[in-house]
């Protein structure tokens, strides 16, 4: 050791952090410095043009997006070069290239290829083997061959350009309408040889740099990145690039450790906190069209296997059934070889679903399809299901999904979307998320609040540092990769997660981050630490999403679709199922079935059917509905034939029915094309009503004559007009007074109580200016409350006078470009003597819209003479009770709720229900109950909503609290009976097989779903095993009002082949346990029920 210094002959200035910190920048910026700093230096060698590199074009007509085989052998090639544009938006143009390597590059380390247009591309080999995708800024560079490199050949590939960005050709922004006559320009076409120190020196760099800014002041380890970063910057020289780069290298790895140069990093024995695991969120549609996102997945998942080769500790998720299948059926080659990556257990298949749906307005039994179609697609293709439902992106999430994961052998979840509330934020990250029965999954929330993640220094920090449950488990998941428009994780994240891991062995400060943890894997480290889940916090219920709640409105025709065709499938399987069993020529169309489901499904996906997509998407949308009618409506008829059933009349001894798809019996007014005997009223307007019942059975409902009328009804309905434009509705229980479409009075004569709040009026629509703060489809703001605006009086005229229906018609101008009809009746169905029949006294009201506004909300609101501080409201397969008050922030939060079929607000001795039969918002709040009718957002669809539009919404007054009368209401308002036709001359008719599955016990029980077993030998088809020699069937019952329930499942033993066995299976159909059946005195087989509130139950019946 030297001796101390008698004199200072140096002086030492203490250095200004804030200005040797900004200095960083300089050293990777593509700035005014460039030539002097690191940028400057990532090629050693660049050619392009010929002789090296040749071009030639095609461009494909009308938007067609062929694939290589149908485009690439009969394509008229023109040469091109770089600097030419292409387009329009959404065109396809396909290359032919040709590259020589120069000779003197052979012994290189590595030869780029890269290209650059600005836009999506995908590489083929010359075979049409897809070998990675482009996407202008994220990835550009493919490597060549080294066989290419060294041979000193010409090769021959293509290239397929998408005259698309990653997120479509929205303009000024992505979630603003596209540009339909958008171009890009190819930039840049060239061989290069990179320089491979120099651009780890880059990734080096930008970690430390990172550290030195976001690490702590009072940490040491902040203060040595910045001086170990200076030193690297002091140290380089220009003049001596290669040298200097070398000795950089040597510097930075004082700070991010020796081994970062290979996947040796992470094999060390200290334990990491934080998972990386790679995944690229494709949107199934978007901002760009269905055909478009099948592109997305082959260019996004193709890169990915290029990454797992190149880096050994790489794993990826990815998710959505639908994507895969569109995979095989596109490229079937490159579905191989992600088969051959998920058996290795580095491609993971996650979500356990058909595509990653919305799960606030879809069914309860959609969403089963959506686990069915999924799981099984899984189990055929990779041999395994997945354990974890991934919905990172969805707008909220319903009570009921935790009881539907298990069902479906899903015990997590995962979501971050929840890190966007607008109002509260989110208190935990990993809990146990209970449904409405109690059943529980993991839920873990990446702490980082993103799925999207660029491998950042500060990305691993959050994933440890915004874990709000480090008390119980201090892990976090971080998913990185370019996503929403896919693309996935590149090459240069994977490099940054090495550095942050030594940077987390060398000096520490930053969360040691590990790749290589597969998903499950990461899930049974937190089962572990935390004793199987039971020292995780609880949350119960809906996991509500404090933001997009104008998501639960727009796109009024797609929601409208969605709830007709849930519908449509659900009949046609409950006609198809019981003429499949009944009739030996009728063979059950299971694969057929399974195509709409697929379809439907699909359009459920979580920005489509929620009304945040472009146009584009929904005109794909209305098409895809529109097969789904033609093709259910086939499949419909020939079961019905089987039947015995048909539209028109076949013989003079046919005779009309309704038909009935619910479980329970019904007394109601249908309207038929022509008279029915002596049943059939005409009405003022000169249509034929007749009343029908089904009090002897569910199945079929039959017309009552005119002389029976008084037995099924306490008195006609009737139409009066008291004064000028002011109508009097009453059946002899409800009287209702509308003046100009206003419900001045809604009096529930048989309780002898008024509904209607005292000086105000119901059925008001309000016009709200509706300008939320960015994403318009999508939000709705508390404020636009305060732009409210009462739409005035309408005028009306009486329609139907009785005595069936009383109906008026009211007419009332929104604007100067908008109207609207309404329909408001009543019938004459109240008080049936079968108190399994709903009380149809339900005051309805049928709208008829034209509608071309700009950023408008419209709603109707009803205040009421009734106070409580909760609301109940439909939910799959129960209720969710949420508060009329603004309490709390988090009562705040909920202005705008999402509902199914009703919302009901009671108090102990009274109620009224809110029906409806496409709607999905709602509002209760103090003594208003408001629905959601139409919006009117601008962007990312410029015409969203705009033109006409048909809906009904309908009130229901009722005594006491929620009960099963209005779950049945709600039903019966959106499964209307179905007039058909039967012949009676042959007695037992083969209809009678409707009535032959009965739920008999305690109300709250609703048989929801009978359909065909997946698996037994007489429908089965596909790669997975029948599991039954014997025709089966499955019957889906849940409890609908939150009380434990006994019943019986019965089966006609008559009507339906002898019954074997009868279990008790999951959502997938496994079976669970096998339940006794019993024979009663009329040989009908019986098997005990018992299910929990909201529980649902399938059970499998074996013939």
């Amino acid at each position: 050791m030297g001796k101390y210094p008698l004199r200072n002959t140096a002086p030492v200035f203490k250095k200004v952090q804030s200005i040797y910190e900004n200095r960083l920048r300089l050293f990777t910026a593509n700035g005014e410095y460039k030539a002097l700093n690191l940028p400057n230096f990532y090629d050693r060698k660049t050619v392009s043009g010929s002789p090296h590199i040749t071009l030639e074009v095609y461009s494909v007509p009308n938007s067609a997006r062929p694939l290589f085989n149908d485009v690439v052998p009969t394509a008229k090639w023109r040469p091109t070069e770089r600097g030419e544009s292409f387009g329009p938006s959404w065109s396809t143009h396909w290359f032919r290239i040709e590259i020589t390597v120069p000779a003197e590059w052979a012994d290189e380390e590595q030869v780029i290829f890269k290209w650059d247009a600005g836009n999506e591309g995908c590489i083929y080999y010359e075979d049409g083997t897809i070998v990675v995708g482009l996407s202008g800024a994220e990835r550009k560079e493919w490597i060549v061959p080294s066989e290419w490199q060294k041979d000193g050949k010409k090769h021959l590939f293509y290239i397929e350009m998408a005259c698309n960005g990653m997120f479509g050709n929205g303009t000024p922004d992505d979630i603003h309408p596209p540009d339909n006559n958008r171009w890009f320009t190819l930039s840049t076409v060239e061989l290069l040889v990179p320089n491979l120190e120099a651009r780890a020196l880059y990734i080096d760099f930008w970690i430390i740099g990172d550290a030195a800014r976001e690490l702590p002041d009072d940490s040491w380890q902040k203060h040595k990145a910045r001086e170990v970063a200076n030193l690297i910057m002091d140290t380089f020289d220009p003049a001596r690039p290669d040298e200097t780069i070398a000795e950089c290298r040597k510097i930075s790895k004082e700070y991010v450790g020796k081994l970062v140069d290979s996947s040796k990093v992470y094999k060390s024995p200290l334990a990491a906190e934080v998972t990386a695991i790679g995944n690229c969120h494709i949107d199934t549609a978007w901002l760009w069209p269905y055909a478009e996102t099948r592109r997305k997945v082959a260019r996004s998942w193709s890169s990915q296997l290029d990454l797992l080769e190149r880096y050994p500790e790489y794993v990826f998720a990815a998710s959505q059934a639908q994507q895969m299948e569109w995979l095989l059926q596109d490229h079937p080659e490159l579905f191989t070889r992600i088969q051959a990556a998920v058996k290795e257990g580095r491609f993971i298949p996650v979500g356990g679903s058909w595509v990653e749906n919305d799960t606030n307005m879809p069914t309860g039994e959609a969403i089963v399809r959506q686990f069915l179609l999924g799981q099984r697609f899984f189990e055929e293709h990779f041999g395994q299901r997945s354990r974890t439902f991934w919905l990172p992106d969805t707008f909220g999430y319903s009570a009921q999904i935790p009881q539907l994961c298990r069902g479906a052998e899903m015990d997590r979840f995962l979501t971050q979307k929840l890190s966007w509330n607008n109002i509260n934020k989110f208190p935990n990250t990993t809990f146990n998320w209970v449904a409405l029965d109690g059943s529980q999954v993991i839920c873990h929330m990446p702490p980082d609040d993103t799925y999207t993640a660029a491998a950042h220094f500060g990305d691993v920090a959050r994933s440890l540092k915004q874990n709000k449950n480090m008390d119980v488990d201090h892990h976090g998941m971080l998913l990185y990769g370019h996503g929403d428009g896919g693309g996935g994780p590149t090459a240069e994240m994977l490099e940054k997660l090495r550095r942050c891991r030594g940077v987390s062995d060398t000096v520490g400060m930053l969360p040691r981050v590990h790749s290589g943890t597969t998903v499950d894997e990461f899930y049974n480290s937190i089962a572990d630490s935390t004793k199987n889940g039971k020292e995780l916090v609880t949350w119960i219920g809906e996991l509500y999403f404090e933001f997009h709640r104008g998501t639960y409105t727009s796109q009024s025709d797609t929601k409208k679709h969605n709830r007709r065709s849930e519908i449509i499938l659900h009949d046609l399987e409950f006609y198809a199922t019981l003429a499949s069993l009944s009739s030996k020529s009728y063979k059950y169309p299971k694969k057929d079935i399974d195509e709409l489901w697929k379809d439907v499904c699909l359009n459920q996906f979580h920005d489509v059917l929620p009304g945040s997509s472009i146009e584009m998407v929904y005109d794909d949308v209305k098409i895809i509905y529109a097969d789904v009618y033609k093709r259910a409506h086939k499949l419909t008829n020939e079961a019905l034939e089987a039947l015995g059933l048909s539209d028109a009349p076949k013989t003079a001894t046919s005779e009309f029915i309704a038909v009935n798809t619910m479980p329970w019996p019904r007394l109601e007014v249908v309207e038929v094309p022509a008279p029915v005997d002596s049943a059939a009223v005409q009405s003022n307007d000169g249509t034929h009503l007749v009343l029908v019942s089904s009090e002897a059975g569910s199945e079929v409902a039959t017309p009552v004559s005119q002389a029976d009328f008084e037995a099924f009804s306490t008195s006609e309905a009737t139409a009066q007009e008291i004064a000028p434009n002011v109508f009097l509705l009453e059946n002899g229980l409800l009287r209702a007074t509308i003046d100009g479409g206003h419900l001045t009075s809604l009096y529930d004569i048989k309780h002898n109580r008024e509904l209607i709040l005292k000086g105000e009026a119901g059925n008001k629509l309000v016009i709200l200016e509706d300008q939320p703060l960015y994403w318009q489809a999508w939000d709705t703001e508390l404020y636009s409350l305060d732009t409210r605006h009462e739409l005035g009086k309408g005028t009306g005229k009486i329609t139907k006078s009785g005595p069936l229906r009383a109906e008026i018609e009211v007419s009332q101008k929104i604007s100067e470009k908008s109207s609207i009809v309404t329909r408001i009746s009543l019938d004459a169905v109240g008080a049936p003597s079968n108190a399994d029949i709903v009380d149809g006294s339900l005051l309805r009201f049928d709208c008829s819209v034209e509608w071309h506004e700009e950023c408008k909300f419209l709603k109707v609101e009803f205040p009421v003479d009734i106070f409580s501080e909760t609301a109940s409201y439909e939910t799959q397969f129960g209720i969710v009770k949420r508060p009329t008050h603004f309490n709390t922030s988090w009562d705040v939060a909920k202005f705008e709720v999402c509902a199914h079929k009703w919302g009901d607000y009671s108090e102990y001795s009274h109620g009224i229900a809110l029906l409806n039969d496409c709607k999905y918002g709602y509002s209760i709040h103090g003594q208003v109950i408001r629905l959601s009718l139409l919006r009117a957002p601008k962007a990312p669809d410029a015409h969203a909503d705009m033109g006409h539009h048909t809906f009904t919404y309908a009130l229901l007054p009722h005594e006491g609290g929620v009960s099963h009368h209005i779950v049945r209401a709600g039903y019966n308002l959106n499964h209307p009976l179905k007039g058909l036709y039967r012949d009676t001359a042959v007695g037992v008719t083969p209809s009678s097989v409707l009535g032959a599955v009965q739920v008999k016990g305690e109300p709250g029980l609703v048989l929801s779903t009978i359909k065909r077993f997946e698996d037994d030998a007489e429908v089965a088809y596909g790669g997975l095993p029948v599991r039954s020699k014997n025709p089966s069937a499955i019957v889906r019952v849940y409890e609908a009002l939150g009380g434990r329930a006994r019943g019986k499942l019965i089966l006609d033993g008559k009507l339906l082949p002898a019954v074997s066995k009868v279990f008790k299976t999951n959502l997938l159909e496994d079976d669970e346990e096998e339940l006794e059946v019993t024979v009663n005195s009329l040989g009908d087989s019986e098997i005990v029920l018992e299910l929990g509130g909201f529980q649902v139950g399938s059970f499998r019946v074996e013939f």
